[in-house]
């Protein structure tokens, strides 16, 4: 992660798997609320990767706050596997966004 600038102007620049993307606190001034003033996540993020529970450690560690723990469950999909089994837990970071974090079981 990098940042970029600090205070009300402080954007952080991703890459994931070579594709770059942003976050950055609200400008109202151009037309973006964030989740604080707006009362709920206005974007949630998927990231799948191999351990789940030691990104989440990660996030936590790094700034996140802690919205759901990883753990197993299924839900009902329209795919060829009437049930997928997943670990997926959540984190919300500094800025409100959702980032849920899991892995698809087989």
């Amino acid at each position: 992660m990098t940042q970029l600038g600090t205070g009300p102007d402080a954007i952080a620049g991703l890459t994931i798997d070579g594709a770059h993307f942003f976050l950055a606190f609200e400008a109202p001034e151009y037309g973006t609320r964030g989740p604080d003033r707006a009362g709920f996540t206005t974007v949630r993020i998927e990231i799948f990767v191999d351990d789940p529970v030691e990104v989440h450690s990660r996030a936590l560690s790094a700034g996140a706050t802690d919205h759901s723990p990883v753990l197993e469950h299924k839900h009902e999909t329209t795919g060829p596997r009437p049930i997928r089994r997943m670990l997926q837990g959540a984190v919300l970071d500094p800025f409100g966004h959702m980032w849920l974090i899991g892995k698809i079981l087989a």
